[in-house]
């Protein structure tokens, strides 16, 4: 038995007269809109791309007592988990999108990606 979609199955919603549009069903209003240029159905994605993510790059990582942590002063050194040279993480929403090294761009510091997760994947990841 095939199921009608949801414009077919509230025939309440429908107009009779030819000349007129269906009115919009309350559930409409909560789809996403679909991209007509794909012609196969796919939703347009370009809404998200505006979305607002911060943006990590880790250098290292280090656990400490808290007398430690009162102790520190200008000048004071923390020593990382990394070690000098070790690929950093770029994450995104503290998700895990990349991976790099530091350089210096006009006496500032940058990040160079050497590896960056498949499109795919990163979209696995963010749930």
């Amino acid at each position: 038995m095939a199921i009608p979609d949801d414009n077919m199955a509230q025939s309440d919603t429908m107009d009779t007269d030819s000349n007129k549009s269906p009115r919009a069903s309350a559930g409409d209003a909560a789809r996403p809109p679909r991209d007509a240029s794909a012609g196969d159905g796919s939703v347009n994605m370009d809404f998200v791309l505006d979305i607002p993510l911060e943006v990590t790059v880790e250098l290292g990582r280090t656990k400490m007592l808290i007398n430690d942590l009162l102790k520190l002063g200008q000048g004071s050194v923390i020593e990382l988990t990394k070690l000098a040279g070790e690929s950093l993480e770029i994450l995104a929403n503290q998700k895990p999108i990349a991976r790099g090294e530091v350089v210096v761009v006009n006496e500032k510091y940058g990040i160079r990606l050497t590896e960056v997760i498949s499109p795919m994947e990163r979209v696995e990841r963010l749930r």
